[in-house]
Order: C-alpha cells, then sequence, then structure tokens
C-alpha cells in the first residue's frame, strides 16, 4: 500500500529506514513487478530490469540519504559521496546537462520535504532547525559532489576528444592509416579530404610543449574568431602546424601573427613557413613537407624574413636536386677562397652582402661594418683567387649561386 502525507505528496518507495535507526517506520516498496525507465522487459516478466534513468536514479539516491541525514543529522559519508560523484560522471555521459540535474533533484527534494521523516518528527522549533540545518548541509555537500563528477566526466571527454584530435592530425600529416578509415575521422572533425589544405608551421626558439600558455592561447583565440571545426593545430616534433582548408585563408593569416607577436606567457616564433596549396588525401602531407623543407633552407642561408612562402624559395630545391653537382660548383668557383689570410668566411660574407646590398659598394661597406677601401681589398681577392669578377653580370650569378650552395652544404664548416 502507499501512505500519504497530508501535508505533501506521497513517499517513494525505495527510501528505507536503516536497521536500528530512531525515528517513525516508513513505508516499505510496493511487492511485485516494477515499471523502470529504460526496461524492455514485458508485463510479469522476472527477467532483470534495464538501466535505471540517471536522473530518476538521482533523485531516489538524494531523497534516500536526506531522509536518513533528518533523522540523525550525520554528515554524508565518504562513499556516499564518491556515489554522487559517480552519478554525476554518468549524468554527463548520458547527455544530462549539471543545471538540468540539479534543478531535478531540488526539485523533488523541495515536494518531499515536509515528508522527511525528522522534519515531520520535530516537536520543537529548535529541533526544526537543527534537522533543517542538517538536511541543507546534506545538500549542498551532495550538489557539489554531484558537481564534481560531472566536471570530472566533461574534462575526460574533452580530453579523449582532443587526444584524439591531435591523433587525426597526426595521422593526416604523416599520410598514414587506411584512407577510408582517415575519411570517416576526417568527416567527423570537419575535413574534407578532397578539398584543398595549405600548411603552416612556426618554429620558436625553443620546442613548442602541448598545453602551455601561450599555445592555449592561440588556440582560443583561433576559436574565439573562426569555427572551430576549420581550426586545425597541433604541436609536432617541437614545432606548432596549422592545417587551414579553402576558403579559409584568415585562419591561416591570424595563426602567423598570432604566433609571431610577443604576448605574455607566449614566446613570439622565430619563423613562419607555408606550404603551397594542395589537393587530395596526400595534399596536407606535401603542403607540410614544403613548409619543413622551407623552413630548413631558410635556417641554412641564414634568411632574416620571418614570414617564408614555399613558392618563394622554389629554387633552392632545384639547385640541390643534384648535390654532387652543386659540390662541385662550390668546389671549383669557391674552394680557392680557403687559401686567403682569415679564410673563405669573410670573402663568402661579403659575396652575400654585396648581393642584398644591391652591389653598391658603400651600403655593402656599412653593413659589413668596414671601410670602403677594406671592401675594395676584398672584391680584388676574390677576382684573384676565383677568377671570377662580380662586376660582371655572368660572373657575379655564378658566384651567388656557388655562395648559396656552399650555405646549404654548410661548407666551409662541412667538408665537401
Amino acid at each position: 500500500m502507499t501512505v500519504t502525507n497530508k501535508h505533501g505528496p506521497p513517499e517513494l518507495p525505495g527510501l528505507s529506514e536503516p536497521s536500528g535507526a530512531p525515528g517513525p517506520s516508513r513505508p516499505a516498496a510496493v511487492p511485485g513487478p516494477t515499471s523502470v525507465p529504460g526496461s524492455t522487459a514485458a508485463p510479469g516478466s522476472t527477467a532483470a530490469p534495464g538501466p535505471v534513468d540517471v536522473a530518476a536514479e538521482l533523485t531516489l539516491r538524494c531523497l534516500d540519504l536526506l531522509a536518513d541525514v533528518s533523522r540523525t543529522g550525520r554528515l554524508l559519508r565518504r562513499a556516499e559521496l564518491e556515489s554522487l560523484r559517480s552519478l554525476g560522471e554518468r549524468g554527463a555521459e548520458a547527455g544530462h546537462g549539471l543545471r538540468d540535474l540539479v534543478t531535478h533533484c531540488l526539485g523533488a527534494t523541495r515536494q518531499a520535504w515536509q515528508t522527511l521523516p525528522g522534519l515531520a518528527s520535530a516537536v520543537t522549533a529548535a529541533e526544526l532547525r537543527r534537522t533543517g540545518d542538517a538536511v541543507l548541509a546534506a545538500t549542498e555537500a551532495a550538489l557539489g559532489a554531484l558537481g564534481e563528477g560531472h566536471e570530472r566526466a566533461q574534462r575526460l571527454a574533452m580530453r579523449l576528444e582532443e587526444s584524439n584530435r591531435r591523433e587525426f592530425i597526426d595521422d593526416l600529416l604523416r599520410g598514414r592509416g587506411d584512407l577510408g578509415v582517415l575519411a570517416e575521422r576526417a568527416e567527423r572533425f570537419g575535413v574534407r579530404l578532397a578539398a584543398g589544405y595549405t600548411v603552416a608551421v612556426a618554429v620558436g626558439s625553443h620546442p613548442y610543449v602541448d598545453g602551455r600558455t601561450g599555445i592555449c592561447r592561440i588556440l582560443r583565440d583561433l576559436c574565439g574568431r573562426f569555427d572551430e571545426r576549420t581550426v586545425l593545430i597541433v604541436v609536432r616534433e617541437g614545432r606548432l602546424v596549422c592545417i587551414a582548408p579553402d576558403g579559409e585563408q584568415e585562419v591561416l593569416k591570424a595563426f602567423i601573427d598570432l604566433t609571431l607577436r610577443p604576448a605574455p606567457g607566449h614566446v613570439p616564433a622565430v619563423r613562419v613557413a607555408t606550404g603551397r596549396r594542395h589537393s587530395g588525401t596526400g595534399g596536407v602531407v606535401r603542403s607540410y613537407e614544403e613548409a619543413l623543407s622551407t623552413l630548413e633552407y631558410a635556417e641554412r642561408l641564414g634568411l632574416p624574413a620571418k614570414r617564408l612562402r614555399a613558392e618563394e624559395l622554389l629554387v633552392f630545391p632545384v639547385l640541390m636536386r643534384d648535390r654532387a653537382a652543386m659540390a662541385d660548383l662550390v668546389r671549383n668557383v669557391l674552394g680557392p677562397l680557403t687559401a686567403a689570410r682569415g679564410g673563405a668566411r669573410p670573402l663568402l660574407e661579403t659575396i652575400t652582402v654585396q648581393a642584398e646590398a644591391g652591389y653598391v659598394n658603400a651600403e655593402t661597406a656599412r653593413r659589413l661594418g668596414v671601410s670602403v677601401r677594406t671592401l675594395g681589398y676584398r672584391l680584388e681577392r676574390i677576382r684573384t683567387l676565383t677568377g671570377y669578377d662580380p662586376s660582371d653580370a655572368l660572373h657575379r650569378y655564378t658566384l651567388e649561386t656557388a655562395v648559396m650552395g656552399a650555405r646549404l652544404l654548410e661548407w666551409p664548416a662541412r667538408p665537401l
């Protein structure tokens, strides 16, 4: 039978009183088959019921605990708080928002307030205050544990999602894995493999570390300005990599600006290179490799530019396609400079700076920090030792090409 209190709704079955606990007796659950949310068993079936809805289970659990607290005035135990955290996790996994769970639990508690045993049996106002304070303290602790569990599940889900995202981007950059599976994963993250993509790679004075404040700031800024599904950023081998699809070139531009800009907790990038746009499943890999090659050439050549595009340095892959021929050019054109007093380095620097200064001697001397007379002496030594005159257009091109080859081959520090 169901006992109804004249001051409130019927007391819920299942809130059984612990043995030996003082207070009025409580109604037992109605025997027989019960209808459990989510159960598929037919009426009268003896099969085990299906999983109970998290919100309904949370309501029964909270009311059970509060009924016991109203009788004893005790605090919630550690195991009970952990049970509520577990319910909060399950609620998050089932798609329930924290506000909905809290509202559901508080609403049920408010309706059953007057039927709680300790409150119903209170005789004096002091007893009523003590019992009410104990119940409210238990409610506060219960809802705090519920929120902890819900947030814990949310953080875990976010970490798992981010881990899957990083793994997918890493596989995309490596070009590995089954294409069918890769296409399915790409659809989940909003990536269209058939479209064109451009990859930018930023390198700092120190290796980038995932999770650092500066990287989180860049991600937050980009996600705040663009659709989160179009922002594909990952830390790979100490570099920061951004993949921008067609039509989202503003993402790439914003990424470059943010990485180069000094900010609290973020060391600005030394250089950012972008590959060319490529389409298809291998397009991301090709653009990524071009960006890496551009960074490598810029490092070897000591280029001052902080923003580089692969198409600006296409001449160097052509020059380095035949390393033996390049080494032969360096050996024959620049090899005699090693006989100069002080070695070949000052003369190699002179050729480089003169080309950058447009072959204006006064500007070349200023950039080198030497007098025009000293510069004239160096140019004469270059003509004498190599047989190539920097004032001659053909000789000038040969010297410049040989110097670039020497820097790419790290000569004379590394023997040819």
